[in-house]
C-alpha cells in the first residue's frame, strides 16, 4: 500500500513531502516513546504512527531511517518539524484520528505490525 493510499484510509493530509506519497509502506510501529523506536534495526518501508509532535520525532526517524511519520490526534506539525523532515526526504502526515482507531484501521486493510 502506498503512504497516498494510507492518507485516504484515515482521512489524512500529506503535510510533508507530497512528491513521495508513492512510496510503500510495508510495515507499522506506533509509539510515542522514541527510545523503544530507536531499538528498531529493519526500518525499510516502515511508518511511525504517534502522537508525538516536536523536533523529536522527526530526529528519531532520522536516526533510525525511517522515511515516515504519521502524527494522530490533530496534532499540529510546525514549520520546523517539516524543514527538517524536507532536509531529510521525509514525508509527514497527520489525522484528527486516535492512535488506536488509525492503527485498527490500517491493520485491517491489510499492513503488518513491525512485531
Amino acid at each position: 500500500m502506498t503512504i497516498g493510499e494510507v492518507a485516504t484510509l484515515i482521512e489524512g493530509e500529506i503535510v510533508c513531502g507530497a512528491e513521495f506519497q508513492d512510496r510503500n509502506v510495508g510495515r507499522i510501529i506506533a509509539s510515542d516513546l522514541m527510545s523503544d523506536v530507536l531499538t528498531i534495526r529493519d526500518t525499510e518501508d516502515l511508518l511511525l504512527i504517534s502522537g508525538l509532535s516536536n523536533l523529536q520525532s522527526i530526529r528519531t526517524c532520522e536516526m533510525s531511517d525511517i522515511q515516515m511519520l504519521l502524527v494522530v490526534r490533530d496534532k499540529a506539525i510546525t514549520d520546523e518539524m517539516k524543514e527538517l523532515a524536507e532536509e531529510n526526504d521525509m514525508i509527514i502526515l497527520k489525522t484528527a484520528f486516535p492512535l488506536y482507531k488509525t492503527c485498527g484501521i490500517l491493520y485491517g486493510a491489510g499492513i503488518s505490525p513491525i512485531y
